[in-house]
């Protein structure tokens, strides 16, 4: 069986491959792209300037490979516009993206004559130079979907999870909201303890009954989103004290964990790593996040895990810097004040 990594790290974005280019503009692009929007950046090096603009979804599994590619380069084309440049003032570019094939957007961006300095990767790696400062140690992700990648001291990256709903997506919104109307069905038949998730689930699906809900979820499918969405009840409850739900954040934790631990046997990972958690599943807060930290100090008591500050796509941003050869000219705290500022102005331009 192949056991190389599941997601591969251009060459451009390894540590090693730093290097200096004098005499250029001093540019750089990077875009955050999903399944419901996309949002591009473009920051001047040297006056810290940084201009956004906003697109709608790039992800391909969602739109398919020729939209998604239409829409990164539509606001890539706008966020340009905005800092008063053009695509040849560019240093670098990187695009994280969402999506299970991503060397298919690859190959659509080539296509539309964009070189070697527009790098295409998926958007757990910019999730991870997010969390890490692009350094070495762990993204955690978990949102609708869960996935967990990482990078050693060597360059080695590996990624665990991320096999989408059916086969995978442990520790996530999803899966905590499944896991949650499974345990309402158990308590409706007497076979598993009573929880206060089987009041939560009539209300907020608006059915009549527990049983009602599971003959909707076979008759009429819920989306991922829906069930995902349920999860903040579950997160509710937990706090309250209901044992079922604090249990399934346990249970979520110690899934992530395994995955953590994995990622950390494949790069060599030791010491003092940031472990960075990224997503809306962690907004439950203390009853997700410490049985979270208390797994993964099981085995690496030296790993810092804290939740991450920094926008997705200034991951991307200092992806495109290390691709220019501009490491040092981005403290990643200055680069996530400057996008707060930006988001929250809604600045199109310096």
């Amino acid at each position: 069986m192949k056991r190389d990594s599941l997601v591969q790290l251009p060459s451009a974005l390894r540590l090693a491959a730093t290097r200096s280019r004098p005499g250029r503009a001093g540019f750089v692009m990077g875009i955050d792209g999903g399944a419901t929007k996309t949002l591009a950046a473009v920051l001047d090096l040297k006056g810290h300037a940084l201009c956004v603009a906003h697109g709608g979804p790039s992800n391909e599994d969602a739109v398919g490979a020729e939209a998604a590619v239409q829409a990164l380069l539509e606001v890539a084309d706008e966020a340009i516009e905005r800092a008063g440049i053009e695509r040849s003032d560019l240093d670098a570019a990187v695009l994280a993206v969402a999506g299970t094939d991503t060397e298919a957007i690859a190959h659509q961006v080539r296509a539309t004559g964009m070189g070697d300095d527009w790098i295409v990767v998926n958007d757990v790696v910019g999730a991870w130079a997010a969390a890490t400062g692009a350094q070495p140690g762990i993204a955690v992700i978990s949102g609708t979907g869960s996935n967990v990648f990482g990078m050693g001291p060597d360059g080695r990256a590996w990624r665990a999870g991320g096999w989408g709903h059916l086969l995978g997506d442990e520790g996530s919104g999803y899966w905590l909201g499944i896991e949650s109307i499974k345990a309402a069905l158990r308590d409706r038949e007497a076979s598993g303890p009573k929880t206060a998730l089987s009041d939560a689930a009539v209300e907020f699906f608006a059915v009549p009954s527990v049983e009602a809900l599971a003959a909707r979820v076979y008759a009429k499918p819920l989306s991922k989103g829906e069930i995902a969405a349920f999860a903040t009840e579950t997160a509710k409850l937990a706090a309250r004290g209901d044992a079922v739900a604090r249990e399934l954040y346990g249970h979520g934790a110690r899934e992530l964990a395994e995955q953590i631990l994995a990622v950390v046997r494949q790069t060599g990972l030791a010491g003092a790593f940031p472990v960075g958690l990224i997503g809306s599943a962690f907004k439950a807060g203390s009853v997700f996040v410490e049985p979270l930290i208390a797994a993964v100090h099981e085995f690496m008591p030296a790993a810092r895990v804290s939740i991450v500050e920094m926008a997705p796509v200034g991951g991307s941003l200092l992806l495109a810097a290390r691709a220019s050869g501009h490491d040092e000219a981005l403290d990643p705290q200055d680069l996530s004040r400057l996008i707060d500022v930006a988001l929250a102005s809604g600045r199109g331009g310096p």
